[in-house]
């Protein structure tokens, strides 16, 4: 079979791999949409280390080809979405409450890590009955697409914030990520949401998910622009989505006295992010600053299925390119770029 794959740290390509095979409790999909992220960029320039002919790729959809003899819930010829973090339900981290944490940090995330990842014909799904969902009949799989992974760590953004509601939050980019955590907060019922973003259609993006002001960080310090537009009280909860360490530090910042700071942006470059320690209270200022892994599993799957298939929200609003997969070197290029207002490349593999 074809797939996409990172030769070795800076150089991707083709590369033809044998067809996966099923244990027990696994599934084989053969892929029908994908999208490309940032993160498979970032592992590409070396972010989690050495990976040699890794077919990258985590945020596919697709219909099951066959199934291991203990598989339940699912057959071939289903429609799936498959989880971008496919958990060890047995572990102890699973059994602890944290499965995208399995077996060891970052356990759960599998595709394009430990093992193949998604952009190839046949995908391997561990513990199939626990990390697919069934896509339903209403919900093209153009949509489906984005449960796998952006509106998953987008609302967990949201979710972790925990955002009162009528309360203010600040969402720092407005990527993919961020613009689900813009969404997702305004699901969550906050009162006044403030996007960061510099890019004109990501602006615009923005403000049809929800965001009420949109602070340029070009036109001036976004700290300063933000306490103005709180009149000096800062939020009840900022959300980080770009994954720097100066981002982080204007989240304590903006973030008021008792107020949470979520972080869901991969942080890929340098050895420390810092924390401003007088906004932080030196220490003190009861300001959670809360991280999170996007979240697996069949019911979280079929959860944000369901806002699909009872409209609401779009999130195919934010596919600006489309791709066959043998031209999907070309949509990593323009990720990698950000050129041509890039926000995110569907790939179809039919």
């Amino acid at each position: 079979m074809d797939a996409f794959v990172m030769e070795q740290i800076g150089e991707i390509g083709s590369a033809e791999k044998d067809v996966p095979d099923a244990g027990p409790t696994d599934a084989i999909v053969r892929p029908t949409k994908g999208l490309v992220c940032t993160s498979d960029v970032h592992t590409v320039h070396g972010a989690i280390g050495e990976r040699e002919n890794l077919t990258l790729g985590h945020e596919i959809v697709g219909v099951v080809e066959t199934v291991g003899e203990d598989v339940d819930v699912f057959a071939p010829g289903d429609r799936v979405a498959v989880g971008a973090i496919t958990p060890d339900w047995g572990s102890l981290a699973a059994q602890d409450g944290h499965p995208s944490q399995s077996e060891q940090a970052l356990g759960g995330w599998k595709f394009a890590n430990v093992k193949d990842g998604t952009f190839a014909d046949y995908v391997h799904v561990n513990e199939a009955d626990a990390n697919m969902a069934h896509i339903p009949d209403g919900v093209s799989d153009e949509a489906a697409v984005y449960v796998t992974d952006m509106m998953s760590t987008g609302f967990m953004g949201a979710e972790h914030a925990e955002i009162p509601i009528g309360g203010i939050v600040a969402i720092f980019a407005q990527g993919p990520v961020g613009l689900m955590a813009t969404k997702g907060a305004e699901l969550q019922g906050a009162g006044h949401i403030i996007a960061v973003e510099t890019v004109p259609n990501r602006q615009e993006l923005a403000r049809t998910y929800g965001a009420d002001d949109i602070v340029d960080f070009e036109d001036g310090d976004p700290v300063e622009q933000i306490m103005e537009l709180t009149d000096g009280e800062g939020v009840d909860a900022a959300i980080e989505a770009l994954g720097t360490s100066g981002t982080l530090e204007q989240c304590v910042s903006v973030t008021k006295a008792g107020g949470k700071i979520s972080n869901v942006g991969y942080h890929g470059e340098g050895e420390h992010v810092s924390i401003p320690r007088e906004d932080w209270g030196v220490g003190m200022a009861e300001k959670d600053i809360v991280t999170g892994l996007c979240p697996g599993g069949r019911l979280r799957l079929q959860r944000l299925l369901r806002l699909l298939e009872r409209d609401r929200v779009d999130p195919t609003l934010m596919t600006t390119h489309e791709f066959d997969f043998e031209e999907i070197d070309e949509a990593f290029r323009l990720m990698e770029t950000k050129e041509d207002d890039i926000i995110k490349p569907l790939i179809h593999f039919e």
